[in-house]
């Protein structure tokens, strides 16, 4: 996974290191908002699994 996207000790979470990247690339409100959305359904489905945790198939 991309390096600014990597999880520490002290990272903010997922959704909030998405989220800043999306605004730091201008991306709208509204299309974060739906990146947001598809990221949280994608993860629920799998049972709650951080997408780091997954393998390539399940990701890809």
């Amino acid at each position: 996974m991309n390096s600014h996207l990597q999880n520490t000790p002290h990272s903010p979470k997922l959704l909030d290191q998405v989220r800043e990247r999306l605004r730091t690339k201008h991306y709208s409100i509204r299309t974060e908002t739906q990146y947001l959305h598809w990221i949280k359904r994608f993860i629920l489905y799998h049972n709650k699994r951080h997408p780091r945790e997954m393998g390539e198939d399940e990701v890809g």
